[in-house]
């Protein structure tokens, strides 16, 4: 089963996400303080109280990041009193204020260098629910094609991203791997799909998923010879 095809998770496989997102939210809370100020007062449960209203209202937001938070900040400004269409500027501003900061990323030192290695031998894509774009990272050279939750209306562990990427890449499913963090989304979602499945597990965590993966690695840098034992 010769491997053609690698397909990547990216939040907490390619970069650790939480501090990333944890300054993408102190940004746009400061924007907002300086160019909404009616915000100030409105507490943090009341924009997960919009959160929860808008997913039960329309589930499959869960898998658009981007409308979910664009749709939070306008009911919340216009909660607060501003006029639709200034809420409608000033969500807009918010949100690409949060993207830009969402996008500050500390890559782990082995991405570049194991991607390049792979890429040189290997067809390889992103498979994500996240709403990072590899375009503004710098990493669009070593891919053929990257697959967000948001455009196809569906995210992992559903098979429909992992088919997606097999279609892209016109391979059958047994000639293709995916990396990711987590148990379910990534390993099982691949595997449900046909996929060989490697465990990103730097911190060492304890397997908690079902089934197991195929392996696991602690370092990206350790890829490129465990794929050899696979071809």
């Amino acid at each position: 089963m010769t491997v053609q095809l690698i397909t990547f998770d990216l939040d907490d496989t390619l970069w650790d996400v939480s501090p990333v997102m944890q300054d993408a939210e102190a940004a746009l809370r400061n924007w907002l303080t300086m160019h909404a100020p009616r915000l100030g007062a409105v507490p943090v449960e009341h924009l997960w109280s919009i959160r929860a209203n808008l997913l039960h209202a329309e589930p499959m937001l869960k898998h658009r990041l981007s409308e979910l938070r664009r749709r939070i900040l306008l009911h919340a400004l216009s909660d607060a009193g501003y006029p639709q269409d200034e809420a409608a500027l000033l969500a807009e501003g918010g949100f690409q204020v949060f993207l830009a900061a969402r996008h500050q990323v500390e890559l782990f030192a082995e991405v570049h260098p194991t991607l390049e290695t792979l890429a040189n031998r290997y067809q390889l894509g992103v498979i994500t629910n996240g709403n990072a774009d590899v375009r503004r990272l710098g990493l669009a050279d070593y891919f053929q094609f990257a697959l967000c939750a948001e455009e196809l209306g569906i995210g992992k562990p559903d098979p429909k991203p992992f088919l997606e990427a097999l279609k892209r890449a016109g391979i059958a499913a047994e000639h293709a791997v995916h990396i990711g963090d987590h148990p379910s989304d990534d390993i099982a979602g691949a595997q449900a799909a046909g996929l060989r499945a490697i465990w990103f597990n730097p911190l060492g965590k304890i397997w908690e998923g079902e089934g197991k993966a195929d392996a696991e690695i602690g370092n990206l840098g350790e890829l490129p010879e465990l794929l050899l034992h696979w071809t």
